[in-house]
């Protein structure tokens, strides 16, 4: 599983420039599917016909990431986020251009107080001496995609990106080992999910499944001096309950509880009072569409070094994969 995820957190997808990390997961589900496409918005697709219940399982394969809205004359640029990106996660930080060209993230030293730290007054040093040696790497409009490789200690896995590619490792490990069933699942990586859930949303509107299921990561309360949550790492999958985007339907959140209760598995409730996932667009669409999700407890969210329990990775591929039967 370890080798999937650092696969998957080192391919480059920030949102709305999906295409590396969309070959990557095409290659290793092609040939185990009935049906693999790509649909007008980029959200990858793959089919296991049936005759049953259809159904769509998604998870998003972007990630956050910053673009370059200006070259100024001694070769410096300045960006604006892709996605929810905060100026003191992302301090001191190195960001990778698609070609390759990597950064270096600092601030403004005319800044009177960190506690006023903006975007906006913040820029990427790529090491160029003027704009226009600047622009033979990187030009306006380009996205960057933070740098933070892949780690494991412990059963804890350190790494960006986690958001949401160990959800794409869960599904991808559960379409390698697909339940005998009758029903139709419709497996979506989603795209552009943290610019506002807009790949599920109009797959969900082409796939009209019966039922959906999301997998993504959420966020944790078992750190120092956080914010009460009962979600904690290592202490299983988390039922999503509600986010902000949605309140998941009764009925997928006890298909998924009495799942983990049959499989003997850990597993958590999840209230995020924060942000918004995949089914919160799903749940919306044609009409209405029964939508829950399972959850990977993650420290650190939007950061280079998110954190999560590579065994609450394993036992949410075990509870997706008995929901789909």
């Amino acid at each position: 599983m370890f080798d999937l995820v650092k696969e998957l957190t080192g391919a480059f997808g920030v949102a709305g420039n999906e295409e590396n990390i969309r070959e990557v997961i095409k290659n290793k589900i092609q040939n185990v599917l009935d049906e693999v496409y790509v649909d007008t918005l980029g959200n990858l697709i793959g089919v296991k016909r049936g005759n049953g219940k259809k159904i769509m399982v998604a998870a998003h394969m972007d990630e956050i990431g910053v673009m370059a809205n200006f070259i100024d004359e001694k070769g410096y640029i300045r960006f604006s986020s892709i996605g929810w990106v905060s100026p003191f996660y992302a301090l001191g930080q190195k960001v990778k251009f698609k070609n390759g060209t990597i950064g270096a993230v600092f601030y403004e030293e005319k800044l009177d107080e960190m506690k006023n730290l903006k975007l906006s007054k913040m820029y990427i040093d790529i090491g160029a001496a003027s704009r226009a040696e600047a622009e033979k790497k990187v030009s306006i409009g380009d996205t960057a995609a933070f740098v933070g490789e892949a780690v494991q200690e412990g059963d804890m896995i350190i790494s960006k990106a986690l958001d949401d590619r160990s959800g794409c490792a869960v599904v991808i490990e559960t379409i390698k080992n697909l339940p005998k069933t009758e029903n139709e699942i419709y497996f979506v990586f989603t795209v552009q999910e943290e610019l506002g859930l807009r790949g599920a949303k109009t797959a969900a509107y082409g796939i009209k499944p019966d039922i959906a299921i999301a997998v993504d990561v959420t966020l944790t309360g078992d750190k120092p001096e956080s914010k009460p949550m009962e979600v904690k790492c290592g202490a299983g999958p988390a039922i999503k309950i509600k986010d902000r985007s949605v309140i998941c339907h009764p009925e997928i959140k006890k298909l998924l509880e009495d799942c983990a209760k049959r499989l003997n598995i850990p597993y958590q409730f999840e209230i995020l009072e924060e942000g918004g996932s995949d089914p919160g667009a799903i749940h919306l669409t044609a009409g209405g569409i029964p939508s829950g999700a399972i959850s990977i407890p993650c420290r650190y969210v939007h950061s280079p070094v998110e954190t999560a329990n590579i065994n609450d990775l394993k036992h949410a591929v075990m509870l997706l994969r008995e929901s789909l039967v």
